[in-house]
C-alpha cells in the first residue's frame, strides 16, 4: 500500500518548519538543514514546509514552492515531508503539483480562509486539488463551524488519508471521529499543550513547532502519551510552557516569532517574522523566553 509509510508516520509527531529568511527579507533555504538534522536525529516522524509556523500566508507562491523544494532536497526522504497547499484554489493546485514533483510524500490542504466559504464548496475545493496529483491528502482542520456533516463530506473523498484537527474543541473532535470513515488518522493539531486531551478522546500524533528549537522534547512528550503515561506528559508539558505562553500573545501574532527569536538565541538564526505578525518580541517577551531557554539549557554557554 504506497500510502502506508505516511499514515504510519501520522500517528507521530508533524514538525512545522520554518520559512527562513535572509536579512533583505528573502526566502533562504540555506538556513533549514540545522533545524532539520536536529529534528530528523532526535525521530521526530514528519517534517512539513508551508505550514502556518512556516507563514504561509506570508509567503508569496513562488516563495512556498522554493520553501519545499528547499525541504525535500533537506529531508532527502529520512523521514516523510508533508507540503502545505492553500490560497485560490488555482495557486493550491499549482503547489500541489509543484510539490509532487519535488518529492512530497502528502499533501496538507489548508482550510480556506475566505470570507465567503461554503461546506460544499471546501469539498470541491479539496476534491480539485486532489484530482491534481496522485498524493495523499491531511486535511488541516482550523474552524468546526462548518459542522461535523460538512466534516465527514470531507473526510470521505478518495485519497484523504488523516486529519488535522486544530479546533480547541475535543467533543467536537470525537463526533467527527464517530462518524467518519474508520481508516483516518486523526492528528491533534494545536501543538503539545492540547495533544493530551486530543490522546483522550482518540487522536494520535501532534503537530509541533517546537520541534524547531527543541525537537527532544516533543518526542519526549509522544513517547510518554503513547504509553498512557498522561502525568508524566503534563509533567513535560509543563517544562515548556512557558515558551507556548509567548508564543500565544498578541492574538497568537506571536506564536512564530517566539520560534524564531528562539532560533536566534540558540544560535539558528533563521531571520524574522514578516507582518502582520509580530516582530520583534517585546523585551519583556525575550527576557522570559531567554530565561526558558537557558533554564532548559538550550542556549550556547556564555563565555
Amino acid at each position: 500500500m504506497p500510502n502506508q509509510p505516511l499514515t504510519s508516520a501520522l500517528a507521530g509527531i508533524s514538525g512545522i518548519l520554518v520559512a527562513p529568511f535572509d536579512s533583505d527579507d528573502a526566502f533562504d533555504g540555506r538556513r533549514l538543514p540545522p533545524i532539520v538534522d536536529r529534528a530528523v536525529a532526535a525521530g521526530v516522524h514528519i517534517l512539513v514546509a508551508n505550514g502556518n509556523t512556516g507563514e504561509f500566508y506570508g509567503l508569496t507562491l513562488e516563495e512556498a514552492e522554493a520553501f519545499v523544494r528547499s525541504a525535500a532536497e533537506t529531508v532527502s526522504g529520512r523521514v516523510p515531508l508533508v507540503a502545505g497547499v492553500g490560497r485560490s484554489v488555482k495557486d493550491a493546485v499549482r503547489l500541489a503539483r509543484v510539490s509532487a514533483a519535488a518529492g512530497a510524500a502528502g499533501l496538507m490542504v489548508h482550510q480556506p480562509p475566505d470570507p465567503f466559504v461554503a461546506p460544499r464548496g471546501i469539498v470541491d475545493y479539496v476534491r480539485r486539488i486532489r484530482d491534481a496529483t496522485e498524493l495523499p491528502i491531511v486535511l488541516y482542520l482550523r474552524n468546526d463551524a462548518i459542522g461535523t456533516a460538512a466534516i465527514v463530506d470531507l473526510c470521505s473523498i478518495d485519497g484523504v488519508v488523516g486529519v488535522k484537527w486544530a479546533t480547541p474543541n475535543p467533543q467536537r473532535l470525537a463526533e467527527a471521529m464517530r462518524a467518519a470513515p474508520d481508516h483516518l488518522i486523526w492528528v491533534g493539531g494545536l501543538a503539545e499543550i492540547w495533544a493530551p486531551a486530543f490522546y483522550a478522546v482518540g487522536a494520535r500524533g501532534f503537530t509541533s513547532g517546537l520541534i524547531n528549537v527543541w525537537p527532544e522534547r516533543s518526542v519526549a512528550i509522544f513517547e510518554a502519551l503513547e504509553r498512557g503515561d498522561f502525568a508524566d506528559a503534563r509533567r513535560l508539558i509543563d517544562g515548556m510552557r512557558a515558551f507556548e505562553e509567548v508564543r500565544a500573545e498578541e492574538m497568537n501574532g506571536t506564536n512564530v516569532t517566539g520560534v524564531k527569536a528562539a532560533l536566534a538565541m540558540i544560535g539558528h538564526d533563521c531571520g524574522h517574522c514578516r507582518p502582520p505578525s509580530a516582530w520583534p518580541l517585546t523585551e519583556r517577551q525575550a527576557h522570559k523566553l531567554r530565561d526558558f531557554l537557558a533554564r532548559e539549557g538550550l542556549t550556547p554557554p556564555r563565555s
